[in-house]
């Protein structure tokens, strides 16, 4: 029988890149509002495959981006590996996604590569907040759909996404 992969908030995961570095994420919250999916702050900083850094000194350094994933999928998918624990900061309430309807296309359609129909949250917001064109702080938000986890890793190496999703410019 597998062995039950235990996660929690504040939990630390690391990403091997291609080069054999590393980069960190932490998990932060869950949100209800995401079909109860976890949310991870992803960090720039890339060390070397051999230097465990000091947490405190990571999680206060610069924040690459925010998601929501399935952590315990990729950590039996082998794409993160669990390496610590700390506490979240900073606030997580202030932390906002966005989302479309406007995306995924039937066979032979051509995908909206822009789209004016934008709804935005935080983490466990009981309401989405309609407003259409993206502009200035809802501009910041993060795609807010739940992302698997190798999308995830892709992210974290090349900065974007694989995936075919409308921008807002």
């Amino acid at each position: 029988m597998a062995k039950r992969i235990k996660t929690e908030i504040g939990d630390i995961f690391s990403v091997t890149l291609d080069n054999g570095n590393k980069k960190y994420f932490q998990y932060i919250a869950n949100d209800l509002t995401q079909l109860n999916s976890d949310v991870i702050r992803s960090f720039k900083k890339e060390y070397l495959s051999n230097v465990q850094p000091d947490w405190s000194e990571l999680l206060s350094s610069e924040i690459d981006f925010h998601a929501h994933t399935m952590i315990n999928i990729g950590v039996k998918q082998k794409l993160f590996i669990q390496e610590g624990k700390s506490i979240v900061y900073p606030n997580i309430k202030a932390i906002l996604f966005r989302d479309t309807n406007d995306y995924g296309v039937k066979v032979g359609e051509k995908p909206l590569e822009i789209s004016e129909n934008w709804f935005v949250w935080n983490i466990n917001d009981i309401d989405f907040t309609i407003v259409g064109r993206l502009e200035g702080e809802n501009r910041k938000a993060e795609i807010g759909i739940v992302m698997p986890p190798f999308a995830i890793v892709e992210r974290i190496k090349t900065g974007k996404f694989n995936f075919v999703y409308p921008d807002f410019e």
